[in-house]
């Protein structure tokens, strides 16, 4: 794949209308920018296989599959994904912005064409997209594996050490799918809870996710200067591998020992995808206070407190032994 060159910022202009791109790309040569363009979603998709632009200039309205479609699939493509998106649109209705923030579009600019303001916006977008690239390539490098949160608790961007972590223990993902385990983000979500009530992030005891061949110990990191909340993994394995006495509770790799009946067993499945009781309840045929009686009972057996640390522990044995919890 080609790189962008280092003093010269690459620009894919993605549009249907020959002087929209005539236009832009006059202004981006003027302004020293490399200029690259694609007529329709499809042909955008096809160039960025094998270019990595610094920032993609995005029509909204086109023939085929339109630029919401085109982002959308776009921020599913690895090596392309942090690239930034504005948008060039008519529409200035509020759904169709909000759409276009939805699929991963970073700003927009409104037809008719300023081209002066473009490559104002352009030029910014690009020097703040630099620098969240070399933060990027800092991190991939480091010991830790880091999940960068937005402000509604999901994932925006994480290390592909990661990824590869999350993959061992709690399992593959599903095809394309952008969000953290279900059990993980039970977890998670009891953590902003009590940040929300007035609990200090540095005091809340990390998740510790406990396999044959080692721990994953999971810890929320608040927000700071310049960042938002995140998440850092580290994997321990032999001797540094034994839980410390601060951590989290250490979830087992089998379930065999803790003697759940089948019906704990089925609820305990499910609570390791995510579902509330009402959900369960609904899904086994049964009242949410018979679920609740089955988790007090569960926790009790499994050793643990919370039921965001029953869901892991369902969710890592899981993973680990073909997606069933007890054979």
């Amino acid at each position: 794949m080609i790189s962008t060159t280092f003093d010269r910022q690459v620009v894919l202009i993605v549009d249907d209308m020959p002087d929209n791109l005539a236009m832009l790309s006059d202004a981006l040569d003027e302004s020293g920018h490399i200029v690259l363009v694609a007529t329709d979603g499809l042909s955008a998709l096809q160039r960025l296989d094998h270019i990595t632009p610094d920032l993609i200039l995005l029509d909204a309205m086109m023939p085929g599959i339109d630029g919401f479609e085109t982002c959308r699939r776009i921020k599913q493509l690895r090596q392309v994904s942090h690239v930034p998106v504005v948008f060039m649109t008519g529409l200035s209705e509020t759904e169709h912005v909000v759409r276009g923030f939805e699929v991963g579009g970073i700003d927009y600019v409104t037809k008719p064409i300023r081209p002066q303001e473009v490559v104002a916006r352009i030029g910014a977008h690009i020097r703040t997209g630099r620098m969240m690239s070399q933060a990027r390539g800092v991190l991939e490098q480091a010991a830790h594996a880091v999940i960068v949160l937005g402000g509604n608790g999901l994932p925006t961007w994480q290390t592909s050490k990661a990824s590869q972590w999350l993959e061992k223990y709690f399992g593959a993902p599903a095809p394309g799918s952008q969000r953290l385990p279900a059990a993980l983000q039970v977890w998670l979500n009891e953590q902003l809870v009590r940040q929300r009530q007035g609990e200090n992030l540095d005091q809340l005891p990390p998740l510790v996710v406990r396999l044959d061949q080692g721990e994953l110990h999971i810890t929320l990191c608040g927000p700071g200067q310049g960042h938002g909340a995140s998440l850092l993994l580290e994997e321990k394995t032999g001797a540094a591998a034994l839980a410390r006495p601060e951590d989290g509770p250490a979830l087992p790799a089998s379930l065999e020992a803790c003697r759940l009946t089948p019906r704990e067993s089925d609820v305990l499945l499910w609570l390791g995808k995510g579902k509330t009781n009402r959900d369960i309840a609904d899904i086994l045929g049964m009242s949410p206070r018979t679920v609740n009686k089955h988790l007090e009972h569960i926790f009790v057996k499994l050793g643990v407190e919370t039921r965001s640390a029953a869901a892991v522990l369902a969710s890592s044995v899981a993973a680990g032994s073909g997606g069933q919890l007890l054979q």
